[in-house]
This record gives structure tokens, C-alpha cells and sequence, in this order.
């Protein structure tokens, strides 16, 4: 009885163990998904004291030294040869492509139209992890893929009259070198942990995001503000680096399924941020738009799982 009682009680204490973890994954993975939220609202808040150029050097320079300093700290080797290409494409498209592309869209297009439209990079992303990876989704996934393309297609002919903005052409250039950073980053992350791969990108970018923003600094003014300031300093540790670090802890612990449920309520948060940090104006438009294409974003993920 005594054996039998012992061993109940070590179970107890594992399932609560695992419980306990599950529980802080969720909160890390939730965490991830409010500071990537954040990301368009600072990015605003920034463009109102440095240029675009100077916004984004700068952010990636400060992200490195911020993730250079933990690699340090924490003595972590040098990744394999064989990963450094891999390790190009995250730094491509998610340390170099999107912010830039994004940033120059944020110039002329709201923080809410740019949301709806980036809720497309789950989709995308998915789409391209399947041509990467040489999967054959079901018919039901591609159905949900196209349907919430045409939603923002739609969307973004209506909100621009008839015709695509230069800053929707940004957005959707952004969607597909953001998606591929993603794809790449994705597949390195199975073979080390997923903020190395963040981390070795940024400070693989170091040699052109230095001379990039002393030269940027120079030809474009800067007004510092508390807003700008703020905003710096938030996409460059909140979004680039710390936001990515939960978020891939997050994902470790609960797993990519359900940390990709909290994920979808990502573009929803921007449009609340946009309207209590930057006092926009939502159209009817915005918001339905993002319901639809969250409900196509669920469907894809229920029909690859």
C-alpha cells in the first residue's frame, strides 16, 4: 500500500509539474504574440522622429547588440557551416526585408490597413513552408488560403480605390520575404533553439546595419521625442529580439498547434493599438476583414493538423 501510495503521489506531482509548465508556455507564447502586436504602432511612433532608413538600421544594430550580448554571455558556439545560408534567409527576410518594407509602407498607409493585410503571413507562410518542406495540403487547406487572400485582396482594392497603393505593394513584398525568413527559420529552429536563429541573424546583419545606419543617420533628420524614442527601443528589443525569444519558449513548451491559436488574435491587438495608441479611425472594413481572415487561418491550420 505504502509502494502503491508513492507512486500516485509522484504521478500527482508530474501532472501538476507538466501543468505548471503548459501554464508558462502559454504565458510566454502569449506574451510573444502582444509584443509582435505592438510591433506597427512603434514602428508609427518611431517614423515620427528618425526616416526609414534610419528606423530600421538602427533597430537591427540595437537587437544585435542586445542578442550578440546573450550569445555571449551564455557561450554559444558558432553555428555549423552548413546552417549559415539557412541563417542569411531568417536575416533577410525577417531581420532586413520586413521591417524595411513595412516601415516604408507605415509612411503613407494606416497601422490598421497595414495589420489586416500582414494577417495574411500565417497563410503565407504556411504556403510557402509546404513548397519548402514538399508537403501536398488537402483541398480544404488551399481553399481556406485562397479564400483569405481574395479577403485581403479585396480589402485593400477597396481601401485603396480601385487600385493597390505603392504601400500595399510594400506589404505584400513584405508578406513573402517575411514568410520565407519564417519557412528557413522554422526548419533551423528544429535543430537548435529557435532564439539562436533570431539571435546569429541579427548579428550576421551587423556588418551592413552598422555603415547602413551611420550613413542613414546622417542624410535623414531625426527629432527625438519621447514617442520616437519609445518606438526605437521597442521594435528593436520588444519586437526583434525579447518578443521572439517567449515566443519560441512559448512554442517549445505547448507546442506549435496551440501556440499558433494565440497567434491569431495578433492582428485584432494591432487594431486596438491603433486606435488607443495612435487615435486612428477603424472603417467597418478593418475589422471584418481580420475576423475572415483569421476564421481562414483556423480552417488551414485544422486541416494540416
Amino acid at each position: 500500500m505504502r509502494v502503491k501510495s508513492s507512486a500516485t503521489t509522484a504521478s500527482r506531482i508530474a501532472v501538476a509539474t507538466e501543468g505548471g509548465r503548459a501554464g508558462l508556455g502559454t504565458l510566454q507564447a502569449a506574451l510573444g504574440v502582444i509584443a509582435f502586436s505592438l510591433t506597427f504602432p512603434a514602428t508609427a511612433w518611431g517614423l515620427e522622429g528618425f526616416g526609414p532608413w534610419s528606423l530600421v538600421a538602427v533597430r537591427s544594430v540595437l537587437a544585435a547588440v542586445i542578442a550578440g550580448g546573450a550569445l555571449l554571455a551564455l557561450r554559444v558556439p558558432l553555428p555549423d557551416r552548413r546552417h549559415w545560408f539557412g541563417l542569411a534567409v531568417v536575416a533577410a527576410g525577417v531581420v532586413l526585408g520586413f521591417p524595411l518594407l513595412t516601415t516604408l509602407a507605415l509612411e503613407t498607409s494606416t497601422t490598421a490597413h497595414a495589420a489586416v493585410v500582414v494577417g495574411l503571413l500565417p497563410l503565407t507562410t504556411a504556403l510557402l513552408s509546404a513548397l519548402r518542406v514538399g508537403t501536398r495540403p488537402s483541398r480544404t487547406f488551399w481553399a481556406a488560403a485562397l479564400a483569405g487572400a481574395a479577403a485581403v485582396l479585396a480589402f485593400t482594392v477597396q481601401q485603396s480605390g480601385g487600385a493597390l497603393s505603392t504601400a500595399d505593394l510594400y506589404l505584400f513584398a513584405a508578406l513573402l520575404v517575411c514568410a520565407a525568413g519564417y519557412t528557413e527559420g522554422g526548419r533551423l529552429a528544429r535543430v537548435m533553439p529557435g532564439w539562436h536563429v533570431i539571435g546569429w541573424a541579427l548579428v550576421l546583419c551587423l556588418p551592413l546595419t552598422v555603415p547602413v545606419a551611420a550613413l542613414a543617420l546622417t542624410q535623414e533628420p531625426v527629432h527625438l521625442t519621447a514617442h520616437s524614442v519609445t518606438g526605437l527601443l521597442w521594435v528593436a528589443a520588444g519586437s526583434q529580439f525579447l518578443g521572439l525569444v517567449v515566443w519560441y519558449r512559448g512554442m517549445a513548451a505547448v507546442g506549435i498547434p496551440k501556440a499558433s491559436q494565440l497567434q491569431l488574435a495578433q492582428p485584432l491587438l494591432t487594431l486596438v493599438w491603433s486606435v488607443l495608441l495612435l487615435g486612428e479611425h477603424l472603417t467597418v472594413a478593418a475589422p471584418l476583414t481580420a475576423a475572415a481572415v483569421l476564421v481562414c487561418i483556423a480552417v488551414t491550420q485544422r486541416a494540416r493538423g
